[in-house]
């Protein structure tokens, strides 16, 4: 009983001293929203979730004057070559900070509260997960997976591997050359900047399968089109993209 209390006020004494943040707003957290990765209350009610109508290429939520036509003005005039993408939240508020904090803050941890909010995505609007094949991680160039020690989008897939009994072929597509950083390009530039950046190294894995590519935000979906074309190109059947923003 007395290990039981000093263990106790122990933890107390900690969280005194050292107590913990939110990962979005940095604030000490008290009522935790999500206990899962200490995300606090206000933060946890201020994430925007990304909801339909869906443009049925890029999955971005439809304007009211794009409703009959079910596609957004941005994949009308540059097609692109997944057949679909899907992402449960907007690139903005807690998310964008969460995402930020993820990929450049050595929070690798974030990756199995973030690939839930993915996983539930797919749950609440019955996504098409029976029939994809395989799950593919977006990969990073050698170079930048040393400079970040990890791939952000291979750790948010393999929750989604195991949680929907997908194999995840890590390592059939790779980044070929190094590219510039798609922030603060133009969209021409960030279409021109991944050309021809992707390759294909197991086509036997790819060939006649129907795939889900993994990564964390869609902007113009210039990275994510050009890894589908090459995994197309190797005789993918269908891919589907999904990151955790758009």
């Amino acid at each position: 009983m007395i290990s039981f209390m000093l263990g106790g006020f122990a933890k107390g004494l900690a969280e005194i001293i050292f107590p913990k943040k939110c990962p979005a707003c940095k604030k000490s957290v008290k009522d935790r929203g999500n206990a899962e990765v200490h995300l606090c209350a206000d933060c946890w009610g201020k994430i925007k979730r990304n909801a339909p109508p869906f443009c049925y290429r890029c999955g971005r939520r439809l304007k009211s004057q794009n409703l009959t036509k079910n596609i957004c003005p941005s994949c009308v005039r540059r097609p692109l070559h997944f057949d679909r993408a899907f992402s449960p939240c907007l690139y903005e508020g807690p998310v964008k900070e969460l995402i930020h904090e993820f990929k450049y803050g050595n929070k690798e941890h974030l990756a199995l509260f973030l690939s839930k909010l993915m996983a539930d995505f797919i749950h609440e609007y019955n996504l098409p997960i029976d029939f994809v094949d395989s799950i593919i991680p977006v990969p990073l160039y050698k170079s930048r997976l040393r400079e970040r020690e990890f791939n952000q989008a291979r750790t948010l897939s393999e929750p989604l591997a195991r949680e929907f009994h997908k194999p995840l072929l890590d390592g059939a597509l790779i980044r070929r050359r190094p590219t510039a950083s798609q922030t603060g390009l133009e969209e021409n530039e960030r279409f021109r900047n991944v050309e021809g950046s992707f390759e294909v190294i197991d086509a036997g894995a790819i060939r006649n399968t129907n795939l889900l590519l993994i990564d964390d935000v869609l902007t113009t979906g210039a990275t994510s089109s050009e890894a589908a074309r090459v995994l197309k190109d190797s005789g993918a059947n269908i891919v589907f993209v999904l990151t955790l923003a758009n």
